[in-house]
């Protein structure tokens, strides 16, 4: 059928949507209203199969790790001085090339039942190509090279690794934990190193001073919005709590007004010519003195106090606000003291990551506690 009139088939509202797997080509259901897929049933024949290759495969490569070992230089000189030569000869002449031959047909019986399971999967059409079969089962393809033979290891590993999926316990639960902890512990290792080598590496390029201050513009640059609101959220939950202290008559404005008048009072009292000319009235020019500072005082109180209810206005202090937090975040990063800054947290903040990467986690873990 065409391609044109399949989809126009398909093509239906009421139809949930579906995409297919790129590795298998299986169709999967990705509408919205989509159940997600029961665990399937174990084929109980090819079960049978697994186990029979894992222990198989397990029996081929524990005889061939033996083999190694007695037919090594290693092997002569300790069994020279347990007194054990004869048998080690015995086994390296009688055994030895049996043992090879037997290897030899099970690896020849690998490869056919490697070509056996790719017929299968390009007649079921498992991948979606027919040659994405030994690419994904290339450690197989290669563990049939005599040279790579430890690789078989990895289909016992993957067919253990299914079996336990499917609720067998294949190694006792004990065994399965250290194996998570020292793969753990390897990943944990390795990880720390690249990661340490990069930290190292990124060091290395802020010491360019061309690459620390472009490093910097891009970082400014790339955050100023955040930067102003930021800016924005700090002014408004901590400065403005303060500035609305000075308004009306709390406590903290109505010592402003005070000192204000204060010094309106303090600068009418020390003004000489003032004083002088008040001295010329007779009799009433100390009274008049007197009462140009309290009316000084108390008019330096009140312009406090009506500046505070104009300046202090909500919208008028938050349009302030937003303008000081915008100009903050658009700053000209052009200075070298900011760009001191700006490095030393960078630099900081490495250190700091650095000494986290090198703590290693897997030492206060109970799998060391034998």
């Amino acid at each position: 059928m065409p391609a044109s009139s399949a989809h126009s088939i398909i093509d239906s509202k009421d139809l949930p949507k579906q995409t297919s797997d790129p590795l298998t080509n299986n169709p999967v259901d990705s509408s919205d209203n989509a159940k997600p897929p029961l665990a399937p049933k174990p084929n109980y024949l090819k079960l049978s199969y697994d186990i029979t290759m894992l222990i198989a495969i397990s029996i081929d490569l524990l005889l061939i790790s033996l083999d190694a070992i007695l037919m090594s230089n290693f092997s002569i000189k300790v069994a020279s001085w347990l007194a054990l030569s004869d048998g080690l000869n015995w086994y390296q002449n009688m055994l030895h090339i049996p043992l090879r031959t037997a290897g030899g047909f099970f690896t020849i019986f690998l490869i056919f039942e490697l070509l056996v399971r790719w017929a299968i999967a390009i007649k079921q059409q498992v991948y979606y190509r027919w040659f994405f079969f030994p690419f994904i089962h290339w450690y197989e393809l290669l563990g049939c090279f005599p040279q790579l033979r430890a690789l078989r290891l990895f289909r016992a590993v993957i067919i253990g690794r299914r079996l336990y999926q499917l609720g067998y316990q294949v190694l006792p639960q004990p065994w399965i934990d250290r194996i998570k902890f020292y793969i753990n512990l390897l990943l944990e290792e390795l990880s720390d190193r690249v990661i340490l080598t990069t930290i190292h590496n990124y060091r290395q390029q802020l010491t360019d001073s061309a690459m620390q201050k472009s490093l910097i513009e891009n970082l400014v640059d790339s955050n100023r919005d955040d930067m102003e609101a930021v800016l924005l959220s700090l002014l408004r939950t901590q400065l403005v709590p303060e500035l609305q202290k000075l308004s009306g008559k709390s406590p903290a404005g109505n010592k402003l007004a005070s000192e204000v008048g204060n010094a309106i009072e303090d600068g009418i009292a020390n003004t000489p010519e003032l004083h002088r000319l008040l001295r010329l009235i007779p009799i009433a020019g100390g009274l008049i003195e007197s009462q140009l500072q309290s009316i000084g005082h108390s008019v330096g109180e009140n312009v406090v106090y009506s500046l505070n209810e104009r300046l202090l206005d909500p919208e008028l202090v938050d349009s302030l606000i937003v303008s000081v937090a915008h100009s903050i975040a658009h700053i000209n990063i052009n200075n070298t003291a900011l760009d001191t800054l700006i490095a030393s947290i960078i630099t900081d903040s490495l250190t700091e990551f650095e000494a986290q990467i090198k703590v290693q986690q897997w030492k206060y873990h109970d799998m060391l506690k034998f």
